[in-house]
């Protein structure tokens, strides 16, 4: 059983930030990606940022520049920097994995922080 765990949502002014992290747990050989997605209210569920146990993130287009993506392997955690929040980035923020274990390859997903960014 794998879980993924987020923590660091919450409300903000426009302009402000917040850091969010999530850790994954329980028995896994392998990470292969771990990142974050995003869903507001009406709308799909959205990738924000992606980052590759061996590669190079990748961002939406919405949020480069403004939003940094980081990993800790040795923590099997991964974080996302958020900068010069917007209004609508406000959404439910899920941390994603896509990990090897005894069933194979599979995409596993946390419970979601609501972030919020309002005056």
């Amino acid at each position: 059983q794998v879980h993924l765990v987020e923590s660091g949502g919450g409300l903000v002014q426009p302009g402000g930030s917040l850091r969010l992290s999530c850790a994954a747990s329980g028995n896994f050989f392998n990470i292969v990606r771990m990142g974050w997605y995003r869903q507001a209210p009406a709308k799909e569920r959205e990738l924000v940022a992606s980052s590759p146990t061996d590669g190079n993130p990748i961002y939406a287009d919405s949020v480069k520049g403004r939003f940094s993506i980081s990993r800790d392997n040795g923590k099997n955690s991964v974080y996302l920097e958020m900068n010069s929040l917007k209004p609508e980035d406000s959404a439910v923020y899920y941390c994603h994995g896509y990990i090897l274990s005894g069933i194979g390859y599979k995409d596993y997903w946390g419970q979601g922080t609501q972030v919020s960014v309002s005056s």
